[in-house]
């Protein structure tokens, strides 16, 4: 007797558990795949960004003029951009109600510090979910595994002469439960580091530009008009 053990055949006679698992592991895998294509792209675009702001703050010109142009934001600039107009626009807004000097550092300090924290939490959005699909995955897989090892066991108990055909099927039906739940599992460890490992790079550099452009505006505190680097 001809036994079917093509995978789709196998997935097909699979028990409702079984294949309810294999539905599971797959709208993880796709699920995975989409943030990890998305989150690719968006920490290319923040890396990039933050270069070319980086450039342009270094560069040595008028920072009033380059917070200036920063109020119409390129739409793929990046988050330090964005971290630097937070703390330009509450520096220069204490400094024209002529606060003091200290108030005005730690203002501006403190609304970067919040936009650093919007940040963060954008290049960090979805990420943990790559972990959680990393984690669970090869244990969902497995449940799957055991569940069609222990129908395939119950089955060959009914019968009277059991053969390698008739309890094959059920083993590797059972097995592509674990290969799916690896195959979803593995890239969404991958990604997962890699874009935590990203995230913290980037992160670093928005608190070494806080530090730096605090210590700008503390040495400019006294002048009037334009402050520059």
């Amino acid at each position: 007797m001809t036994v079917d053990l093509s995978i789709t055949h196998l997935i097909l006679q699979a028990s409702l558990v079984v294949q309810l698992v294999m539905l599971i592991l797959l709208i993880a895998s796709i699920s995975s795949w989409a943030i990890i294509i998305r989150k690719r792209r968006e920490l290319k675009r923040a890396n990039e960004g933050t270069e070319r702001f980086e450039d342009l703050f270094w560069s040595g010109g008028n920072l009033t003029e380059l917070y200036a142009q920063s109020e119409h934001p390129d739409p793929d600039a990046g988050g330090l951009e964005r971290v630097f107009r937070a703390g330009f626009r509450e520096f220069t807004r204490m400094r024209q109600q002529h606060a003091q000097s200290d108030l005005a550092l730690e203002g501006a300090q403190r609304a970067m510090r919040v936009a650093l924290s919007r940040e963060i939490d954008q290049l960090e959005a979805q990420v943990p979910f790559l972990a959680t699909v990393g984690s669970t995955s090869p244990y969902i897989g497995l449940f799957g595994t055991v569940w069609g090892i222990m129908n395939s066991f119950l089955a060959l108990g009914a019968m009277q002469q059991a053969t390698l055909a008739t309890v094959a099927p059920g083993i590797a039906e059972a097995l592509i439960a674990t290969a799916l739940g690896l195959f979803a599992a593995i890239p969404a460890v991958i990604a997962y580091n890699r874009f935590s490992s990203q995230s913290e790079r980037l992160t670093s550099r928005y608190e070494m530009f806080i530090d730096e452009f605090t210590g700008i505006l503390q040495r400019n505190v006294q002048t009037r008009g334009a402050v520059n680097p």
